[in-house]
């Protein structure tokens, strides 16, 4: 089995057109064909039929199953690749979430910069959706990661760090500022300034409104953290965060959500299992997992 026959056919599942994938390639329709051909005669099977009533070609079962794995060894080739390409460099393409980055990792800092290992991160800062991706796609070496459940993911080694309970946010001033804990369902009328949707905790948020039964009044959604706390303190609204991201001395009343099964921030750190850890890369994932 041949590589490009792989590459071939995974454009022609995009495409549907022979003549369309020859002409990305710059070869001929019949190259095209004649790979098509190898595959479905390793394979004992039909993975595409051509429809010449409606001039289309249609992608039998067998055929989508095959391009799902197609996809996957085509990026794991890729991965390959990058991790080899970069299998002595000594920098480490780190990838930070917003409120990880803001919150959890500056008191580590110290401890790194003795390591010496502050002058080796690339620091790349998304959503944990996006890193996560990033990382599976060979972009990222290693990634701090927030999620709604103990992440486990294929391909993944990932270890948890620390859990963070998801908490109502309100001004020092509020009238919910004297409570230490509020059923959710009676915040129905509050305005909430909340995340946007990168975040998990939107993911979060919907979850607790559905349950409680109400759609809520969402006066802003920004994915500056900051500014969210900053306007909350002017009880311009309240909030859904994650404990992690309030500090002693933002001007910030916590209450906790009564309740079970209450949505948590779990955060964790993760590689690629096939990465063989460079001796500064394994001194981080050491220092990270044992801190």
């Amino acid at each position: 089995m041949k590589i490009k026959d792989l590459e071939y056919y995974q454009q022609l599942i995009k495409n549907k057109n022979f003549s369309k994938v020859a002409q990305h390639f710059g070869v001929s329709q019949p190259t095209i064909t004649m790979a098509i051909q190898r595959l479905e005669h390793d394979f004992n099977t039909t993975f595409f039929v051509r429809d010449h009533v409606h001039r289309e070609l249609r992608v039998t079962a067998t055929g989508q199953q095959f391009a799902n794995h197609v996809a996957l060894i085509l990026n794991e080739l890729q991965v390959a690749r990058q991790e080899i390409a970069r299998a002595n460099s000594t920098r480490v393409r780190f990838g930070l979430p917003p409120i990880i980055g803001n919150y959890y990792f500056p008191p580590l800092t110290p401890q790194l910069m003795r390591h010496h290992l502050m002058s080796a991160l690339e620091t790349y800062e998304h959503g944990s959706k996006e890193l996560l991706k990033m990382l599976q796609h060979g972009e990222l070496d290693m990634a701090l990661l927030g999620s709604l459940l103990p992440l486990k993911e294929a391909r993944l080694k990932a270890q948890e760090l620390a859990r963070f309970p998801f908490q109502i946010i309100v001004g020092a001033n509020h009238p919910l500022a004297k409570k230490t804990a509020v059923d959710f369902a009676a915040l129905k009328d509050e305005q909430f300034i909340i995340p946007d949707t990168e975040f998990f905790h939107d993911q979060a948020f919907k979850q607790m409104c559905r349950r409680a039964h109400f759609r809520p009044h969402v006066l802003y959604r920004t994915a500056d953290i900051h500014v969210i706390k900053a306007m909350v303190s002017e009880n311009l609204g309240i909030t859904f965060l994650t404990s992690l991201a309030i500090e002693p001395g933002d001007a910030l009343s916590q209450v906790q959500i009564t309740g079970s099964d209450l949505p948590i921030f779990h955060l964790s750190v993760a590689m690629r299992e096939t990465e063989e850890l460079t001796p500064r890369r394994q001194e981080l994932w050491d220092l990270l997992t044992n801190n």
